[in-house]
């Protein structure tokens, strides 16, 4: 059957897709929390206190909104791919923490948790052949 043939090759489509999507959905969660200004990144960056740290939460918020905006369109382009995964994870981490620590339940949490695992697979995986970093950063030829 050719469906079930060989069906690897479509893995660099599968993470193109997989990226475009994920990173366009983080774009459009992180752009209102960056563009609410100071008030709204104070919001956000409060949630750090769940780590104990209680300094500067607009800065903590501003990174917040910044990993998401930015590090999504990142993540959509596979560009600066695995830095981009490592922010986007420490971004889910918190939140999570900050879901749990408020009460919620499994769904409260659970977004987090699971986009989390994602970005620490991709982080692992790559990106795939059809991406930025692809074509600025080939990877080198094996001699033997």
């Amino acid at each position: 059957m050719p469906l079930l043939e060989n069906r690897y090759r479509t893995v660099d489509l599968g993470l193109l897709l997989l990226r475009i999507g994920l990173g366009l959905m983080f774009v459009l969660h992180g752009y209102p929390k960056l563009m609410g200004g100071p008030e709204k990144w104070l919001g956000v960056g409060l949630a750090m206190e769940n780590l104990g740290i209680s300094f500067a939460p607009k800065v903590w918020g501003f990174l917040a909104a910044l990993a998401e905006t930015l590090g999504g369109q990142l993540l959509a382009l596979g560009l600066l791919f695995r830095g981009a995964c490592v922010f986007l994870l420490l971004t889910m981490i918190v939140a999570a923490v900050a879901h749990i620590a408020q009460g919620e339940g499994f769904g409260g949490y659970s977004h987090a948790v699971e986009s989390g695992i994602v970005f620490l697979a991709l982080a692992f995986i790559g990106p795939g052949k059809y991406s930025v970093d692809q074509a600025l950063f080939p990877p080198r030829r094996r001699l033997y």
